[in-house]
């Protein structure tokens, strides 16, 4: 099963962060990034499978791109990063990737969930 997914959480309001554009995009052998699917956090701040329905987790470097700035917008909040991407490498038979976000205005971090 290929699955990538990421869950945003909010930890300044201690809750899910919604309707947060989300972008998927694969490097390329020539350092190019080519979009693979975009989307926005559900209710729960979750986005359950960013590989389009054709593709296979294959081995290479990832970005998942989080247009942050919407979402402070909405929230009448002044936020330090306006977008935040998280570019990681994939490996070898690895084919399911979980990606937690957790926000606040001023910061953020990011780790390989379960």
């Amino acid at each position: 099963m290929n699955r990538l997914s990421t869950h945003v959480l909010d930890v300044a309001q201690g809750k899910p962060a919604a309707n947060i554009p989300v972008a998927l995009a694969r490097r390329d052998n020539s350092d190019n990034w080519t979009l693979l699917l975009s989307a926005h956090t559900d209710a729960d701040g979750r986005c359950a499978q960013l590989l389009p329905p054709a593709e296979a987790l294959s081995p290479g470097v990832y970005r998942l791109r989080f247009d942050i700035a919407s979402y402070h917008a909405v929230q009448c909040v002044e936020a330090l990063y306006p977008v935040i991407e998280i570019t990681f490498r994939v490996r070898e038979g690895e084919s399911t990737f979980h990606l937690p976000l957790l926000l606040s205005p001023y910061g953020y971090s990011t780790y390989r969930g379960s």
